[in-house]
C-alpha cells in the first residue's frame, strides 16, 4: 500500500496500519497481531523518549537502542529476538507503504534465542492423567465430560489450543475418527484420531453438551438465545458460550501442576507430548509435521531433538555402563 502523502505518518498511525494489514491482507491470527502489537506499542513508547512520535523517527540507531535497553532490562533472549523480528516485519512493510522510504531495520540483528527443549509427558503420566479425567467423568458431570474430551483430543490430534475452541459440532466426523481444523494463516486441515477420543467426544456430545448448552436459558429465562457462534460450538463454557482459550489453558495448567516436569504447563504441552509420542512408535517426521499443520519441516525437527534426548535419558538410567 503505497502513499504519495507528503506529510509525515505518526508512528501510532503507521502501527494501526501494519496491523490491519497483517489482519486482512495476511491474514495472521488474532493471537499472531496481538503480539506484533504489544512489540510495536512498546517501541513506540521507546521512541517517543528518544526521538518523537512519527515513523520517521524509527531509524536503525533507534531499533538497536531498543534493544540494548531491553538486554538492560533483562528480558529473555527469546524475548529480544521476537521484538527485533516484529521490528523487521514494521520496518519492511513501511518502506513498501512509502515509495522513498528506505527500510531501516533490515540490517538489525538481535541474540539467538537458546534451543530449549518443550515440556513433554511420559507415556505413564499421560495415561495416569487420563484415568483421572475418566474417573472424574464417570459420575455424568458435565464439566468433566467436557474436561475429558478436551485433553482425549488435544493429546489425540495435537491440536493448538486455537484450533481447539474453533471447533464446531460439525467439524468433527465421529464415523471417520476425524477433524477438520482451522490452522495458522486459516489453513484448513483434517486430522485422525482415535478410538478413546471418539468415546470421550460421543459421551459429551450425549450427556454434558446438552446441559452446559441449557445453563443459559435456566439462568436468565428472559435472555436472548444463544449467539449462533455458540449454537454451533463444539466445546462449551459453564455459561453456555463457546469456551475460550484462557478457559482451556487453565483446565490444562490446573492439570499439569502436580506432575513432575520442566517447562510450561499449558495446552501446548499435549501437543508436544503427541508429536514426540508419535515419533516414538515409528511415525514419520513428514506425517507428523502434516498432523501439525507445520510449514516448515525444520519446525517439526524439534520433536527429534526431543525423542533424542528422551532417548539420552533412558540410556543414562538403564544401562549398566551409562
Amino acid at each position: 500500500m503505497h502513499t504519495n502523502d507528503p506529510s509525515p505518518m505518526l508512528l501510532d498511525a503507521a502501527i494501526d496500519r501494519f496491523l490491519l494489514y497483517l489482519a486482512a491482507e495476511r491474514g495472521y491470527s488474532e493471537h499472531t497481531v496481538r503480539a506484533y502489537r504489544t512489540d510495536l506499542r512498546q517501541l513506540s513508547v521507546f521512541a517517543a523518549t528518544r526521538a518523537g512520535g512519527e515513523a520517521a523517527d524509527v531509524t536503525l540507531e533507534l531499533l538497536r537502542e531498543w534493544l540494548w535497553a531491553g538486554t538492560q532490562a533483562g528480558l529473555a533472549r527469546a524475548t529480544l529476538a521476537r521484538r527485533s523480528a516484529s521490528a523487521r516485519s514494521f520496518t519492511a512493510w513501511l518502506s513498501r507503504a512509502a515509495d522513498d522510504t528506505a527500510d531501516q531495520g533490515v540490517r538489525l540483528r538481535s541474540p539467538k534465542p537458546g534451543r530449549t527443549l518443550p515440556r513433554v509427558l511420559n507415556r505413564g503420566q499421560t495415561d495416569e492423567l487420563l484415568a483421572r479425567l475418566e474417573e472424574r467423568a464417570g459420575g455424568g458431570d458435565a464439566v468433566s465430560l467436557r474436561n475429558l474430551a478436551i485433553v482425549e483430543l488435544l493429546y489425540a490430534s495435537a491440536l493448538r489450543v486455537s484450533e481447539l475452541v474453533g471447533l464446531d459440532v460439525s467439524t468433527v466426523d465421529l464415523n471417520r475418527l476425524t477433524v477438520r481444523v482451522t490452522g495458522k494463516g486459516s489453513k484448513e486441515r483434517v486430522v485422525p484420531f482415535g478410538v478413546p477420543a471418539q468415546r470421550a467426544v460421543l459421551r459429551y456430545l450425549g450427556e454434558g453438551r446438552p446441559v452446559l448448552a441449557a445453563v443459559r436459558a435456566e439462568a436468565a429465562p428472559g435472555a436472548a438465545p444463544a449467539s449462533r457462534d455458540a449454537a454451533d460450538a463444539l466445546f462449551l463454557g459453564t455459561q453456555g458460550q463457546r469456551l475460550g482459550v484462557r478457559g482451556v489453558y487453565r483446565l490444562v495448567a490446573a492439570l499439569l501442576g502436580d506432575i513432575p516436569g520442566n517447562g510450561p504447563a499449558g495446552p501446548h504441552a499435549l501437543r508436544h507430548t503427541a508429536a514426540t509420542h508419535l515419533l516414538d512408535g515409528g511415525a514419520d517426521l513428514r506425517a507428523v509435521q502434516e498432523l501439525l499443520g507445520h510449514v516448515s519441516l525444520g519446525t517439526t525437527q524439534i520433536y527429534t531433538h526431543v525423542s533424542a534426548e528422551r532417548l539420552k535419558q533412558s540410556y543414562r538410567l538403564a544401562h549398566p555402563r551409562a
